[in-house]
């Protein structure tokens, strides 16, 4: 018998956990190759051989590659698909794990995942205006003054 395709994994997956649109598994998938391929370039001596990549680094690869793909409408696309913590991601990467997708090691849990950052932060922040300083006029704050 053929193994099943991610598709189908995802697929199935859905079916018994609805919490998470199969596009929010889509992007947990692209987004760790994103992270892996991000952390080659920092990690030049180790670039040749496979690396495991914790909770915690595949948070943050997560949150550049959605701001990435996104842009102001990250955090609008993931809560759509049902992924509204980090949490949400943690459980989307578990189910993968129980489906053999991804693997783990001994001392990756559930909880690698939780509380890393807060959404509103990591993506709706970065698209809004700074504050200016107090009796700063829009001139001065634009370096046009």
């Amino acid at each position: 018998m053929q193994n099943p395709d991610f598709s189908e994994i995802v697929t199935l997956i859905c079916k018994e956990d609805p919490r998470y649109d199969r596009r929010a598994y889509d992007f947990v998938r692209l987004g760790l190759d994103h992270t892996v391929k991000e952390l080659r370039k920092k990690d030049v001596a180790r670039a040749e051989r496979s690396r495991h990549v914790s909770g915690p680094e595949l948070l943050d690869g997560l949150r550049a590659y959605a701001l990435e793909q996104f842009g102001p409408l990250a955090k609008t696309v993931l809560n759509t698909w049902g992924v509204r913590r980090c949490r949400d991601f943690g459980e989307i990467v578990f189910n993968l794990i129980e489906y053999n997708v991804f693997s783990k090691t001994e001392n990756d849990r559930r909880e690698d995942f939780s509380d890393i950052y807060d959404f509103d932060e990591a993506f709706v922040k970065p698209f809004q205006p700074a504050k200016r300083p107090r009796g700063t006029s829009t001139a001065e704050a634009f370096g046009t003054a």
